[in-house]
């Protein structure tokens, strides 16, 4: 019988959320809301995967990662899958259906099957991917989440931005 080994560490992604959740590591670049267009959400999400021990990925068909420039955060460079919410989820669930390298995320139509490290993602009325959250705790009404835009470390993921769906992702490596 042959076993998947996942080599994600759920502990070291909860533990970086829960370290940098509210106040941004500040060896990233921090991207604030503006208008409802933009936010930070994503670029943290993906921070706890790669603390997680998901390797970044540098081809030119799905890539993900985020490259620092050592002069100037300000200068720093990153895939769009690293930061836009609506990017990153397809870059997982693509990954997963291709068994790609990297991270992987097994959509799940049940909230009570995720795990500490997996991920939510908010789907607005126009069916747009638009915020992204981790799973970094847990209460008798489900998850609790860590994320950013606006900060927040183990909320309800009920209480994140008004969404009219929710996709929930198991993660893998």
């Amino acid at each position: 019988m042959y076993f998947r080994i996942n080599s994600y560490s759920r502990t070291a992604a909860v533990n970086y959320a829960l370290k940098y959740a509210l106040k941004p590591n500040p060896d990233y670049r921090y991207f604030p809301v503006v208008a409802d267009t933009s936010g930070d959400c994503t670029n943290f999400t993906s921070q706890c995967l790669y603390a997680g021990g998901a390797p970044m990925i540098y081809n030119s068909n799905y890539p993900w990662w985020y490259k620092h420039n050592s002069y100037n955060k300000n200068l720093d460079t990153w895939s769009v899958s690293w930061t836009v919410a609506h990017s990153f989820y397809w870059f997982l669930k693509v990954n997963n259906q291709n068994n790609s390298a990297g991270a992987k995320g097994l959509e799940v139509n049940n909230v009570n099957l995720l795990e500490l490290g997996d991920l939510i993602f908010y789907e607005n009325d126009n069916g747009m991917i638009f915020h992204s959250a981790i799973v970094t705790g847990t209460s008798s009404e489900g998850p609790l989440i860590s994320q950013h835009s606006f900060e927040a470390a183990n909320i309800s993921y009920l209480k994140s931005w008004k969404s009219r769906h929710m996709h929930f992702l198991k993660i893998r490596v």
